[in-house]
């Protein structure tokens, strides 16, 4: 056998089973809530604080930080980001 590797790639294996979108979402939700704490450290922010900025609840932005909570209303976000002095940039790229 001339062939190099033998079988599909790891990720065409995940993409048949979904699993792919289901880890991509996953990966996709840690990074946002590990941007916004750091910014809320960066900018000494306490979590009552920046409910308050983001005219929301505590438990809601609880619910944001937490890496294993998947929802992620657009409206949470954008306020999250608009408290923190930032703007939002969400795009589609080629697969």
């Amino acid at each position: 056998m001339n062939r190099k590797h033998m079988g599909s790639s790891f990720d065409t294996s995940l993409a048949e089973d979904t699993t792919l979108h289901e880890i991509t979402a996953v990966a996709i939700k840690r990074v946002i809530a590990w941007q916004i704490a750091s910014e809320m450290k960066g900018q000494k922010i306490t979590k009552t604080a920046m409910a308050c900025k983001m005219h929301s609840s505590r438990a809601a932005l609880d619910r944001l930080l937490d890496e294993s909570d998947m929802s992620l209303p657009l409206t949470t976000l954008a306020g999250v980001a608009a408290a923190l002095g930032k703007k939002i940039k969400i795009e589609l790229v080629p697969a």
